[in-house]
């Protein structure tokens, strides 16, 4: 009998060493490209019509935090919690330490501006809460980022800052 109790204590010692070890925040990828913020609420009321919504307001910004590395997202796939994606389809090179803005609505791709556009006028974030999920093209995580209105947006203007 005293044989299995000090078996058990050892197995739930060791377990517990486990749980302790793992960080409680997220995990943390090694990927050069990492979202570097979101406007999830776009100024205004929020409109989805193509023509005079402001859906083009909702933006996610990702750098490329290389140091040395110019990187294309051809292939990069971001998405949210609910499912909903975008798939860059086109090459856009990320030059060390630049961005890009994907924005909601349609618009005109531009390397030269920093701006590639879903081409879709609803809004992809929720207002109060969402993940947001940046996958390289082989599916593996890039990074990821979950946002609450409450505990993110302290000033309440929609936007979230992560990577600095």
């Amino acid at each position: 009998m005293r044989i299995r109790t000090i078996a058990t204590t050892a197995v739930a010692a060791g377990a517990l060493a486990a749980l302790t070890a793992a960080p409680a925040q997220a995990a943390e990828y090694s990927s050069a490209l990492k979202i570097r913020g979101i406007q999830y609420d776009a100024p205004g009321r929020d409109s989805n019509a193509c023509a005079t919504g402001n859906t083009d307001d909702e933006y996610l910004t990702i750098k490329n935090y290389s140091s040395g590395s110019t990187v294309n997202l051809k292939g990069y796939v971001v998405k949210d919690k609910a499912g909903n994606r975008f798939t860059f389809t086109a090459n856009h090179y990320l030059q060390p330490g630049d961005y890009v803005k994907l924005r909601g609505g349609r618009g005109t791709d531009s390397d030269a501006r920093n701006v590639v556009y879903r081409d879709n006028c609803n809004f992809m974030w929720n207002n109060d809460q969402d993940t947001i999920y940046l996958k390289k093209p082989s599916g593996a995580g890039a990074d990821t980022h979950a946002y609450t209105k409450s505990q993110n947006d302290r000033d309440g203007n929609g936007y979230i800052t992560y990577h600095n």
